[in-house]
């Protein structure tokens, strides 16, 4: 019956019974908790329908009308042949092909308001502007304003944006990644990975799972501040931002950290598309002990993103752009991408916040290191 805004999600109001309703909150309209906004009259009874037509009266109606199209066929493909008015002629469609002119630009003087080949060039000779002109000027010269109330989920963002601003002793440290490794694995495994799980194998599993790894080896990353204690989880329940209509969403992975990467692939799709549909449940958002965000898709180079509290750091990804580097003393080009780690300095130090994106920049460039707790193969197989 209608959709209600909270701070958090968008929530889906249905019937519980089936009458005539009475609407007792208008649109827009801030309620209360337990406030009724709908009213259901379940003693009220639908008009009778009228009764359906016999099926010999209908077979006699149905042929009435197939005479009737019969009749009145060939008057409409003859009509077909004649110039409707705006058409323009085989000359001035030419003209208006090579300038970019349409057809509702121009008056036709012809018969029935066909357009010739003269109509075209007056227009164009009073300064009729091309295609490409109309496409480059979108503002039109209005004075006009859009008001437009904020919504409830709008006015939670901004205030807690500020608060983190406010309350936190937030910093960003950066770095830069080398994604030849993990290039080199979705071209490899990209159809087959597809064929087996029945989804695509994208940037975010890989950047999840290294994530999840780095939280292991840098708790403090993982904890947040809780009046006068510090809390340090022993799991990863992955924020992961998407775009929705009406905002940001921060739909949360749960135990990221026992996902495989078809899990958390199928996982983020889900997420997304229930963002997409407006059907997101405030349970699916709440928690949370670190959080990504890909501003990348966007064509984001680099960014210094918010922290989303009580978390105390969020890891932001960025556009992936080819870039010579030196590599064994040689220059190449690399597929590069800069990643940023936005951090409360309250509970986590300038050391373990580098050595955190140290650590996930590692085992992105390396992806064999994440099934090995961060350390090559071969550093496993000697025991070091």
């Amino acid at each position: 019956m209608a959709e209600i805004d909270s701070d958090k999600a968008t929530l889906t109001l249905n019937a519980e019974d089936s009458g005539k309703i009475e609407i007792l909150a208008a649109e827009g309209d801030t309620v209360k908790i337990g406030q009724v906004v709908v009213k259901i009259d379940n003693s009220f009874k639908p008009e009778a329908k009228a009764a359906a037509p016999k099926k010999e009266e209908a077979k006699v109606e149905t042929k009435k009308e197939e005479k009737k199209e019969v009749a009145v066929a060939a008057p409409v493909e003859k009509a077909a042949a004649t110039y409707a008015s705006g058409t323009p002629s085989v000359a001035a469609s030419k003209i208006m092909s090579e300038n970019g002119v349409k057809s509702s630009q121009i008056n036709g003087s012809g018969k029935d308001g066909r357009i010739t080949k003269q109509d075209v060039l007056a227009a164009l000779s009073n300064g009729l502007p091309n295609a490409q002109e109309v496409l480059a000027n979108s503002w039109k010269g209005g004075r006009d304003k859009d008001r437009q109330k904020i919504s409830a989920l709008r006015k939670t963002v901004a205030k807690r944006l500020v608060a983190v601003k406010n309350e936190t002793a937030m910093l960003t440290t950066f770095n830069e990644v080398d994604m030849s490794g993990i290039y080199a694995i979705r071209a490899k495994y990209k159809d087959k990975f597809k064929e087996v799980y029945g989804t695509n194998i994208g940037f975010m599993s890989f950047f999840t799972k290294a994530v999840c790894e780095a939280l292991y080896h840098y708790p403090a990353v993982n904890g947040m501040i809780d009046g006068e204690e510090l809390v340090y989880n022993k799991y990863c329940d992955i924020g992961i931002a998407v775009s929705a209509p009406k905002g940001l969403m921060v739909p949360v992975l749960r135990n990221a950290e026992l996902m495989s990467l078809a899990q958390i692939e199928s996982g983020i799709k889900d997420l997304a598309i229930k963002a997409r549909d407006g059907k997101l449940t405030i349970p699916e958002m709440e928690g949370g002990t670190f959080t990504i965000t890909n501003g990348g898709v966007f064509g984001s180079m680099m960014s210094t993103p918010i922290i989303n509290p009580p978390q105390s750091a969020i890891l932001g990804m960025h556009n992936v752009v080819d870039r010579p580097m030196a590599v064994n003393g040689k220059v190449e080009i690399r597929p590069m991408m800069y990643v940023a780690l936005s951090y409360d300095h309250r509970i986590i130090d300038g050391r373990e916040s580098v050595g955190f994106l140290v650590k996930v920049k590692e085992m992105l460039e390396n992806p064999t290191r994440i099934l090995f707790g961060g350390k090559n193969p071969e550093e496993v197989l000697l025991g070091l």
